[in-house]
């Protein structure tokens, strides 16, 4: 699959870092290079390409304060550290995977908390996903 979107990473230059991020998304951060939305959620968007590019460009600008609990460490799921930003009522997960840190992988934009949670502790999902995008 080809990425998303291609990246200008201004974190790579800096020497502080935002509020905003976990001590695990700074580990990560300056390596990022490139994108890839899940279909999952292009379609919880709308199958908006303007929202899509939109919410992610907000994600990784560090700077954004519209979001609560912005790049919240979740969990390990066997090598992907999964990332947690939340904007109103909408939960966006995402993640990136320790072998090939370059690639942030956008993966679902859910609105309703239960439904986040079961993805959450839905482990073989989260891996059956990142194994469709890494194809």
């Amino acid at each position: 699959m080809e990425p998303y979107l291609e990246l200008t990473n201004t974190c790579s230059h800096k020497t502080k870092f935002c509020r905003n991020c976990s001590s695990h998304f700074i580990a990560v951060r300056p390596l990022i290079r490139n994108v890839i939305v899940h279909k999952m959620f292009f379609r919880d968007l709308g199958k908006d390409k303007e929202k899509v590019d939109s919410v992610v460009k907000m994600i990784l600008d560090c700077t954004n304060l519209e979001f609560h609990e912005l790049h919240k460490f979740e969990k390990n799921v066997a090598g992907n550290l999964v990332f947690r930003a939340k904007k109103e009522h909408t939960h966006f997960v995402y993640c990136v995977n320790k072998k090939k840190l370059e690639t942030l992988l956008f993966l679902r934009a859910i609105s309703n908390f239960t439904e986040y949670k079961h993805l959450l502790s839905n482990e073989s999902q989260i891996k059956r996903m990142v194994t469709e995008l890494a194809q």
